[in-house]
């Protein structure tokens, strides 16, 4: 088989998949609960145990409060991505809090907050 022929047929392949996925909703961003962030928390980090939840009001993060420390959750598509908040910074942004970590698998994320919540979390971040 000719390699440009090969090259359509890949192509193609992964724009159709991408196309099927993003029509059967499988690429919206996954809306968390307060139990469904409990949930997801102990997916990533069975041995935590959680204090308190509290969810970003678009439903795509939550600020986590467990017994070692906050730890932030995030919708990633369809999935969760988690981290405890102990290597990072974090600047204002526009739009919410932007967290940059100090780990290459995870440079950074953008929270999408309004000003009451970006507060909130803020304090809530605070050593105690």
């Amino acid at each position: 088989m000719p390699i440009e022929a090969l090259l359509v047929l890949v192509i193609g392949g992964i724009a159709g998949v991408a196309l099927l996925l993003h029509l059967t909703g499988r690429s919206n961003l996954r809306v968390l609960s307060p139990d469904g962030a409990r949930a997801e928390w102990l997916r990533h980090f069975p041995d935590d145990t959680i204090v308190d939840v509290t969810l970003s009001h678009d439903g795509h993060a939550a600020l986590l409060r467990t017994e070692t420390g906050p730890g932030l959750l995030w919708s990633f598509g369809a999935d969760t991505v988690a981290r405890h908040l102990l290597d990072f910074d974090w600047l204002e942004h526009p739009k919410g809090m932007e967290f940059y970590f100090h780990d290459f698998a995870t440079p950074h994320v953008l929270v999408h907050l309004d000003e009451t919540e970006r507060r909130h979390w803020r304090h809530l971040m605070e050593p105690a």
